[in-house]
């Protein structure tokens, strides 16, 4: 089976769990025959013979093991620093509201009264640097880094876009029309101090931290280049 397998273009850590997992698949079905009371050379024979095309077998190992790579490389780049730093970025807030933070109330011609919540804004280049720290440490690219920083407010401009699906629903069931200015009006005061403004302090930390280490290779990338 190893020779079968020799053409297989992967890591020899990851060659060895394939050869292991095949190893045991073929035991159990070996194992399952003889307690069928076949013969133990008719069992081998039947138990390797499930392997019709050990080429097309090596294509579809060596498929799925890139990717689970890239499922596993895009959640430690990705998704993890960027959940990481929705939720500092969350609990802050919720801290500063629970110990009796106002927002700072902006009213201008445009879509009307505007909070802010200037400490969590100024807060936010921090969160937005640690999430792109984490990515780039990880080895993200440049573009990888910067959206793990703005990852808040990426998962509140889908929040904000879910309304519209919503409304249409809501619409189709109560059987009442919605009126869609209201929620355009929204959408757009809401997004103001909640998509736009923080998205800009969380960008300025990625930015920050993607200048700072553009010079540096991340470890990953040391790595494979060692």
């Amino acid at each position: 089976m190893r020779a079968k397998l020799a053409g297989l273009v992967i890591e020899p850590r990851e060659k060895r769990e394939v050869i292991e997992e095949l190893a045991a698949h073929l035991e159990e079905a070996y194992e399952a025959l003889l307690r069928e009371g076949m013969a133990e050379q008719a069992a081998v024979q039947r138990a390797l013979s499930q392997v019709t095309n050990w080429q097309e077998l090596q294509h579809k190992i060596l498929i799925a093991k890139r990717r689970g790579h890239l499922m596993r490389k895009r959640a430690h780049q990705l998704w993890i620093p960027g959940f990481l730093t929705l939720m500092l970025s969350m609990v802050f807030l919720m801290a500063l509201q629970r110990l009796g933070f106002q927002p700072r109330i902006v009213s201008w011609s445009g879509p009307g009264t505007i909070l802010f919540y200037l400490p969590w804004l100024l807060s936010l280049p921090f969160f937005g640097a640690i999430g792109a720290y984490i990515s780039r440490r990880t080895g993200g690219s440049q573009g990888t880094v910067l959206l793990a920083s703005i990852f808040p407010v990426l998962a509140l401009t889908a929040a904000f876009l879910l309304m519209f699906p919503i409304g249409f629903i809501t619409e189709r069931i109560v059987g009442s029309q919605v009126d869609f200015s209201i929620v355009a009006t929204a959408l757009l005061k809401d997004g103001i101090g909640w998509i736009l403004v923080p998205g800009a302090a969380l960008l300025v930390g990625g930015l920050l931290v993607r200048l700072l280490l553009s010079g540096r290779r991340s470890p990953s990338q040391g790595a494979v280049i060692g």
